[in-house]
């Protein structure tokens, strides 16, 4: 028999649960108190033209996140530029050139080793140690550390900490170094660099965030019958406790209420599931668990939390202006205001976005702190200088998006909660949530089918 389970929040931990519980013969109602879906991986209006509200790179290693995906019927082939592992940098800017072959692993790494410019012999002795000790240990500390004394355990170069391990450290844990988790850095790692060759390949968005899997997923979940509330708020998650007090039909065996308001629900709404999926945020999600005293401390814990913020910074062009590459790496120094860490061309991703470049600042509390005009104005100059065209200082116009609570710092031991809570019927799905990888997109899809598979002794 089919139950009903609510699941609030219509990111992308949000629409996996929902597709999950979906494909296990439940009827699910999602609630999103935005009017764009996506959580923090999302599409987002300005008054320039339509934009992520951050810059993603995927990688082939993030296979929960391609299954759904397909599942839901987007075209990979059109929806992502697939490129091989690389970290480029501008030529003659004191970079690096590691580009790894399509080869079987870990041919590909090993070749692109070899091949790499801008590492001298000891830089490349000393990846390649890393790589093989890592390996050896399972690419699993016993003792959590930091990344930086990681690195400065396994006798890393200062040049290739500052090319390769810090940015990628950036990138995927949006967390600095000295404060980043060392285990769940190698577990990125393991999933890239120490697995199959396509699981190392990069994926870029060539879609924007909300098409690439949560407006899809809307639609997959609308046609079975199932709904989508935008613009929602849920301000109450109460045990019903089988009935409510008007005798309402629709309360009658159903363990949870679920209080919601918003224009989509025509100001206040009260319905009633069998089981409900938190999906907010760390932040949004305690509120709600702050109703329960069985999930007070819970509550606290996510509020512990210490959020991290990125920045990027889109800077339009004219058409006629492009890069020799998708994206390239940039060497940021925060003391001369060399803040980008990333460029993409988004015009060799989407051909409506010619002349658009988007720079990426991971970890951004500092960056953000100089205020749109200065930021943008630095980062413009910060490309002319590195690819030596002038006309990059002179954007047609520029726009600054900050996701202020983009993830959360990742730091070492970082006591992460299980996707069950105290409560019978009420589970969390999110990138927080226990596991093996930082904030990413992979993180938030596992914890959402973690969340649905947990809710299914609850709604036999």
């Amino acid at each position: 028999m089919a139950k009903h389970v609510a699941v609030v929040g219509g990111g992308w931990a949000g629409f996996t649960a929902a597709v999950e519980l979906s494909q296990a013969g439940h009827q699910v109602t999602v609630f999103e108190a935005a009017r764009t879906l996506g959580g923090r991986a999302r599409r987002i209006s300005t008054d320039r033209r339509d934009l992520d509200n951050g810059q993603h790179i995927m990688l082939g290693a993030y296979a929960e996140t391609l299954r759904m995906m397909r599942c839901v019927g987007v075209d990979l082939n059109t929806a992502v530029l697939t490129l091989p592992l690389q970290m480029r940098y501008v030529p003659g800017n004191g970079g690096m050139d590691f580009v790894a072959p399509r080869l079987p692993a870990p041919l590909h790494v090993g070749l692109a080793l070899l091949r790499a410019k801008g590492l001298n012999r000891q830089d490349k002795l000393s990846l390649a140690r890393f790589s093989t000790t890592a390996r050896w240990m399972g690419w699993k500390l016993t003792t959590d550390c930091s990344v930086a004394e990681l690195m400065e355990r396994f006798d890393q170069t200062a040049r290739l900490i500052q090319l390769m391990w810090r940015p990628l450290c950036l990138a995927a844990l949006n967390t600095p170094p000295e404060r980043a988790s060392a285990n769940v850095f190698l577990a990125v790692l393991r999933d890239s660099l120490g697995a199959r060759r396509a699981a190392s390949d990069m994926l870029i968005p060539r879609a924007d965030l909300s098409a690439l899997f949560p407006d899809a997923a809307a639609k997959w979940l609308q046609e079975r019958g199932c709904t989508v509330r935008m613009g929602a708020k849920v301000a109450g998650v109460l045990r019903a406790n089988g009935a409510d007090s008007a005798g309402n039909a629709e309360a009658q065996g159903r363990a949870w209420r679920v209080d919601a308001n918003g224009s989509a629900v025509g100001g206040n709404w009260t319905s009633y599931y069998d089981a409900v999926v938190l999906a907010g945020s760390p932040a949004a999600t305690a509120v709600l668990l702050h109703q329960h005293a069985e999930t007070a401390s819970l509550a606290e814990q996510l509020t512990a939390f210490e959020p991290e913020p990125i920045t990027t910074c889109y800077l339009q062009y004219g058409p006629e202006i492009g890069l020799d590459l998708p994206f390239f790496a940039l060497i940021d120094d925060p003391t001369t205001h060399r803040w980008g860490q990333f460029v993409f061309d988004r015009g060799q991703l989407d051909a409506t976005q010619k002349g658009l470049l988007a720079v990426v600042i991971s970890a951004s509390s500092s960056a953000a702190g100089e205020g749109h005009d200065l930021l943008a104005e630095a980062v413009a100059v910060q490309l002319a200088e590195v690819f030596q065209r002038p006309e990059l200082g002179r954007p047609e116009w520029f726009k600054v998006i900050t996701e202020k609570r983009a993830t959360y710092a990742c730091t070492p031991d970082l006591a992460r909660p299980d996707n069950a809570t105290a409560l019978e019927g009420l589970v969390l799905a999110g990138d927080y949530t226990a596991g093996e990888y930082p904030a990413t997109i992979e993180m938030a899809v596992r914890s959402g089918m973690s969340a649905a598979q947990s809710l299914q002794t609850v709604l036999r």
